[in-house]
């Protein structure tokens, strides 16, 4: 009964880790999109240049 307590706590530990890595793949291709839309549609600045890139 112990092993097999053991072996369903394991398919669900991998199946929970399985499932938190599929949603930070989604998480991390949403975030590069919308630094993509940033690095292209950025403003202009006083100047007429394009500015930085970043904000830190």
């Amino acid at each position: 009964m112990v092993p097999l307590l053991l072996v369903l706590l394991l398919a669900l530990l991998l199946f929970g880790a399985g499932f938190a890595v599929k949603i930070l793949w989604w998480v991390a291709v949403i975030v590069l999109v919308v630094w993509l839309v940033g690095f292209v549609a950025r403003g202009t600045n006083a100047t007429g240049g394009r500015g930085r890139w970043y904000r830190w």
